[in-house]
């Protein structure tokens, strides 16, 4: 028994309720602490996002033959799309071949380069899957498929059982190869010197 008729018992209590005003008052600071960390980010975050000037320059392309918007990334994981060139009038336009090999020295980039190029391959596999389905269901001989056949005998555009190919970086697109009958994809140069010159 303490002088003031208190047990130690009691004593214990009034430690531990002591102990939990001084955790609640310290979290208190802590949260006022966050809540002023938070502040501060979202007005410098605030400060990051373009102005409306800022994004109106991006709209102008400077490079001949290119559009803003073709030189503007754009999603492609998990993207498709049936958008498929004529190999003649994309090169015409300033395409050339895509290389088909990961091409960088930088570690950071090679998987996006793996990437790119096994979605290409993977496009044109698939491709060249359903032609030669075609080709087996037909009696005849089969016939060479030009641009307009492919597209509404193979890819078939709007169509539920048409292929969806993978979407792929914004500087390069699918083309029909009419003489060598596959898909291949083609690199627009023109549209990466654009993106350079948009940074």
């Amino acid at each position: 028994m303490l002088a003031n008729g208190g047990t130690f018992r009691q004593v214990e209590l009034a430690a531990y309720w002591l102990r939990i005003l001084t955790l609640l008052q310290t979290r208190d600071a802590q949260m006022k602490s966050l809540y002023a960390v938070g502040i501060v980010t979202c007005s410098m975050l605030a400060g990051c996002m373009p102005t409306a000037s800022q994004a109106d320059k991006t709209k102008e392309s400077t490079t001949p033959g290119v559009t803003a918007e073709e030189a503007t990334p754009r999603e492609i994981i998990g993207k498709t799309t049936q958008n498929v060139l004529v190999l003649e009038e994309a090169i015409a336009n300033g395409a050339v071949l895509a290389s088909t090999s990961v091409e960088t020295s930088n570690p950071l980039l090679a998987s996006a380069g793996a990437y790119r190029t096994s979605v290409g391959k993977i496009g044109g596999m698939g491709v060249e899957k359903a032609i030669q389905l075609r080709n087996a269901s037909s009696i005849r001989d089969p016939e060479p498929l030009d641009h307009p056949t492919f597209m509404a005998e193979i890819i078939k555009p709007g169509s539920g059982n048409g292929i969806r190919l993978p979407m792929l970086p914004y500087y390069q697109e699918y083309a029909w190869d009419e003489p060598n009958q596959k898909l291949v994809v083609v690199d627009f140069p023109a549209r990466k010197e654009e993106r350079a010159k948009q940074r």
